[in-house]
C-alpha cells in the first residue's frame, strides 16, 4: 500500500485515525495494538510473507534488549550487543548483498557460484539500522521504558516503517506514554493534513512528472548530447528531491494525524554552501545515525587528522552500500561524497574561505553531477553520459533554443529537441523547481508557523484535490529500492 495511492487515502488511514482514537477513549492499549496491527497489514500489503520476517526481527532485537538491560558486567552486556549487531547485520546482509558479494567472488576468483536473486524485502535497511540503534542505546542505558507493545509500535508505526525518517527510542517513546496525546487535536489534525497535502502534491505533481523525464532520458544515453544530458541530470536532482522529501512529509503529517512528532529529515538542502552542509539538511536522520553509531564509535575527529579522514571515509562508503548493493552507490558514497566531505575539512582547517554563492554553484553541481552514479544502473551508462555533459561529444545546442534567443551563428552540432514532448515545459518546471528549493520556505518551516485559517485550508485543498486527480499510475516512491 503506498501512501500516494485511493485506496490508503480514502480507505486505510481514515479507518485507522478514526479507530484509533475510539479505541482510546476506553483504555489506550487496544489504541496502541490497533495501530501495531494496521502498520502490519500496511506492510504486508506488498507480500504477507515478509510480515514473518518484520516479527521475528522485532521479537529477536527485543530480547536481545532485555538480555542487554539485565546483563550488569560489561563483558556480558558487550557480548549481547555483539550478538545482536550480527544478526541484524546479518539478515541484512542476506537479503540485500547476498548476490552482490557472490557476483564479485565468481568475478575475482572465476568461480560459479550460482546467485540467489533473492527479493529485497521492503524497508529492511530501515527498520534494522532502527533496531541497530535501539541495541546500542540499551547498551549505553539510554532506554528509560522498555515495553514489549511499545517497542514493537516504535519498530512497526506505518508512517515512518517503509522509507523512515530513521527514529529513535527516545524520539518518540515518551509521545506514546504520554496521555495527552491520546485524543484528537485539531490542530495536529489541520497540520498533519496540510503537510501531507503538501508531500502529496510533491509526489504526484513534481516528482512524477520529472520522472518521466528521467527515464526517457536514461534509456537512451548513447544518443544524449550535451544539453539533453544537462536536462536529465537536473531533472534526476529534482525528482530524487521531491520524491523522498514528498515521502516524508507525508509521513510526518500521517503521524500527526496520531499526535506523533517525528523528526525532521529534510532542511533545504539544495541551499547548502558545502558538501558537509548539506549533509547536515539531506536525509538528517540517516546522518544523525551514521554519525552517532558509526562515525563516533570510530574515533570520530578525535585523533589525528588522517584518522579523521579514514573515518569520513568508511561513514560514508557504508552509506552508500546502505543505499544500494552496487559499486556505483559505494563509489557515489565513499569515492565521492566521502572524499568531499575529507577536501571540506581539510579546506576549512587551513583557513581558506570562499564566495558563498561560488560556494553553493560548486555545492549544488556537485550534487547533481554524482547523482548520475546514484541512478545510473552501471558505470558504463554513468561515465557515458558525464562524458556527455563536459562536452566530450561536443555542445550540441537545440535549435529551438538557437532560434528563441537569435543563437543560429553556433552551428556546432544543432539539432531538434525531442527529449521530451516540451522543451519549455521542462526548462519551465526546472526553473520552478530551482526557485522553491533555494529560494522559498520548506515545507516543514511552513507547517511550523502555520495558524490554521480558511486561506491555508483552501491552500491545502487545492493541492490535495489535484494531486488526487491526477492520480492515474501510482508510483512506488524511490526510496523504496533502499
Amino acid at each position: 500500500m503506498l501512501f500516494n495511492s485511493f485506496e490508503f487515502i480514502f480507505v486505510f488511514l481514515p479507518i485507522v485515525v478514526i479507530g484509533y482514537f475510539i479505541l482510546n477513549k476506553y483504555w489506550t492499549t487496544p489504541g496502541k495494538v490497533w495501530l501495531v496491527i494496521a502498520s502490519f497489514v500496511f506492510y504486508g500489503w506488498w507480500n504477507p510473507i515478509y510480515v514473518l520476517l518484520l516479527i521475528t526481527s522485532i521479537i529477536s532485537n527485543y530480547t536481545i534488549g532485555i538480555y542487554i538491560s539485565k546483563a550488569v558486567q560489561k563483558d556480558k552486556r558487550k557480548l549481547f550487543l555483539s550478538i545482536g549487531l550480527i544478526i541484524n547485520i546479518g539478515i541484512l546482509g542476506y537479503f540485500k548483498y547476498y548476490d552482490f558479494f557472490i557476483e564479485n567472488i565468481n568475478f575475482v576468483f572465476q568461480t560459479d557460484f550460482n546467485l540467489l536473486h533473492i527479493i529485497l524485502p521492503l524497508a529492511i535497511s530501515f527498520y534494522t539500522f532502527q533496531q541497530i540503534a535501539y541495541l546500542v542505546d540499551m547498551y549505553r542505558n539510554e532506554v528509560k521504558e522498555n515495553s514489549f507493545l511499545n517497542y514493537v509500535l516504535f519498530i512497526s508505526f506505518f508512517p515512518q516503517l517503509i522509507a523512515g525518517p530513521i527514529v529513535q527510542h527516545k524520539e518518540v517513546m515518551e509521545q506514546y506514554l504520554n496521555m495527552t496525546k491520546k485524543s484528537m487535536n485539531w490542530e495536529n489534525i489541520s497540520k498533519g493534513l496540510f503537510i501531507f497535502s503538501i508531500g502529496l502534491f510533491k509526489k504526484v505533481a513534481i516528482a512524477d512528472t520529472f520522472a518521466v523525464w528521467v527515464n526517457q532520458g536514461f534509456s537512451q544515453t548513447d544518443s544524449l548530447t550535451f544539453f539533453d544530458s544537462w536536462i536529465t541530470t537536473l531533472s534526476y536532482t529534482f525528482q530524487l528531491y521531491f520524491d523522498f522529501s514528498g515521502y516524508t512529509d507525508m509521513a510526518i503529517g500521517i503521524a500527526l494525524l496520531f499526535n506523533i512528532y517525528l523528526p525532521i529529515n529534510f532542511n533545504s538542502p539544495y541551499k547548502a554552501r558545502t558538501i558537509r552542509e548539506f549533509w547536515q539538511r539531506w536525509h538528517i536522520t540517516l546522518s544523525k545515525f551514521l554519525g552517532k553509531y558509526i562515525y563516533i564509535p570510530l574515533g570520530g575527529n578525535r585523533f589525528s587528522n588522517r584518522r579523521t579522514y579514514l573515518n569520513l571515509f568508511l561513514v560514508f562508503t557504508i552509506s552508500g552500500l546502505w543505499h544500494g548493493a552496487e559499486w556505483t552507490f559505494i563509489t557515489w558514497g565513499g569515492s565521492m561524497h566521502g572524499i568531499a566531505l575529507i577536501i571540506n575539512r581539510a579546506w576549512y582547517k587551513a583557513g581558506f574561505k570562499m564566495n558563498a554563492i561560488l560556494a553553493w554553484f560548486i555545492t549544488f553541481n556537485f550534487i547533481n553531477i554524482t547523482r548520475v552514479f546514484f541512478r545510473s544502473p552501471d558505470f558504463s551508462t554513468a561515465l557515458s553520459i558525464l562524458g556527455t555533459m563536459f562536452g566530450f561529444r561536443g555542445f550540441g545546442m537545440p535549435q529551438q533554443l538557437l532560434t528563441k534567443f537569435n543563437m543560429n551563428w553556433l552551428d556546432n552540432q544543432i539539432y531538434t529537441y525531442q527529449l521530451t514532448e516540451d522543451m519549455w515545459l521542462t526548462i519551465l518546471y526546472l526553473l520552478a523547481a530551482f526557485i522553491v528549493t533555494i529560494f522559498l520556505k520548506n515545507s516543514v518551516e511552513i507547517t511550523r508557523s502555520l495558524k490554521p485559517n480558511p486561506l491555508y485550508s483552501l491552500y491545502a485543498a487545492i493541492l490535495f484535490i489535484y494531486s488526487t486527480l491526477h492520480l492515474y499510475q501510482v508510483t512506488e516512491f524511490i526510496y523504496f529500492n533502499f
